[in-house]
């Protein structure tokens, strides 16, 4: 097999998951059913990927790469500096990787628990963490899981908008909702 072939193969299985997880779930999909979209043995595709979770990782390594910049551009702020850049730029991601999003929504929670994306919650933790600011009260930390929550949930589905819109209108709306009394 020409590296080519391989390469091309690679790139088919990632498609191929990506559209399968869209209309089945991660759960829902099985590897058969990936190998057979891409028209290739299931041990072709176990050539490339030896497990679901993997080919999952790395399509979601664009969006994990964008989650730990925003989670080093948090370092050495204060609370409110941080609340301001977490929501910023977690909206930002938000829309940027909805696609991804609205594949996986129902599964996220999971998703989250598996050892292949314990990296990923630890994330997670920490940027609800930095949503909920300086208050440290339950109702802040409410309040930013449903930012949090919402944000994706949001994204999912507002497909009809511009992307700079969108991401222009959920900035405003979690800051609303984390700061109620401005």
């Amino acid at each position: 097999m020409s590296r080519g072939t391989r390469l091309g193969t690679h790139d088919e299985i990632l498609a191929a998951a990506s559209r399968r997880f869209a209309v089945t779930g991660f759960k829902g999909t099985s590897l058969h059913d990936i190998a057979t979209e891409v028209g290739c043995s299931k041990a072709t595709l176990l050539y490339h990927f030896q497990t679901k979770e993997a080919i999952l990782a790395e399509l979601l390594a664009p969006a994990v790469a964008a989650l730990d910049a925003l989670d080093a551009d948090l370092v050495g702020l204060d609370p409110a500096a941080a609340q301001r850049v977490a929501v910023d730029g977690f909206v930002a991601l938000a829309v940027r990787f909805r696609r991804e999003i609205s594949v996986l929504r129902g599964d996220i929670p999971e998703l989250l628990e598996l050892p292949a994306f314990a990296r990923i919650k630890e994330l997670t933790d920490r940027l609800a963490t930095a949503v909920a600011g300086p208050a440290g009260q339950p109702m802040a930390r409410l309040a930013a899981l449903m930012v949090l929550a919402g944000v994706p949930a949001i994204c999912g589905e507002a497909t009809d908008l511009p992307d700079d819109d969108l991401r222009g209108y959920l900035i405003e709306i979690s800051h609303r909702t984390l700061r109620p009394d401005r």
